[in-house]
C-alpha cells in the first residue's frame, strides 16, 4: 500500500510553498536538489478555476477519442 499525499486544491498561502515535488518544501529552503526557485501551484498559474479547466479538458479528450474509435 503506497502513501500519498492528497494534493491540495486551494491552500491558502501556496506563495510559502514549493509544488515541484512531494516534500512541498517551503519556499525558502527547497530540499528536492532542484536548486532553480520554487514550483508554482496551478492555482498561481491559471486561477481558482484551474481544477475546472483540467476535468473540462479530460472529458473533451474522452469524448474526442471516442468519437474516433466509433
Amino acid at each position: 500500500m503506497s502513501l500519498q499525499k492528497n494534493f491540495p486544491i486551494h491552500p491558502k498561502h501556496p506563495e510559502r510553498i514549493c509544488w515541484g515535488c512531494d516534500k512541498y518544501c517551503p519556499a525558502n529552503a527547497l530540499a528536492c536538489g532542484n536548486g532553480a526557485e520554487r514550483t508554482q501551484h496551478p492555482a498561481e498559474l491559471f486561477g481558482d478555476d484551474w481544477l475546472e479547466w483540467e476535468l473540462k479538458s479530460d472529458r473533451i479528450i474522452n469524448q474526442s477519442n471516442k468519437e474516433k474509435s466509433e
